[in-house]
């Protein structure tokens, strides 16, 4: 009584996006690189954008996770609903 699992994601979605996020990487980087600035404003720029694509990635899966796991609950919620209404009998007399 389920429904099955959807792919989530197309083939050619998962393509775009890591496109563009390398694209979005390789020209972060390369305006860090021909900045007219000093080494130590480039090292610090370079730290803040690993850290905001490590945090971005957490966060990703962060999101991700708390979304599987409602699921499953859900589905777990909706089986025991599905056998309590498979046990009940709505015709039965109780002491009869």
């Amino acid at each position: 009584m389920s429904a099955p699992m959807q792919a989530r994601t197309t083939a050619a979605y998962f393509v775009q996006a890591v496109l563009s996020f390398s694209l979005s990487g390789i020209a972060l980087v390369a305006g860090i690189v021909y900045l007219p600035v000093g080494g130590w404003t480039r090292a610090f720029l370079g730290v803040g954008l690993l850290y905001t694509v490590t945090s971005a990635f957490t966060l990703a899966k962060v999101i991700r996770d708390r979304q599987e796991s409602s699921e499953m609950i859900t589905r777990v919620d909706q089986a025991r609903l599905e056998k309590l209404l498979s046990e009940h009998d709505p015709f039965k007399v109780e002491g009869a």
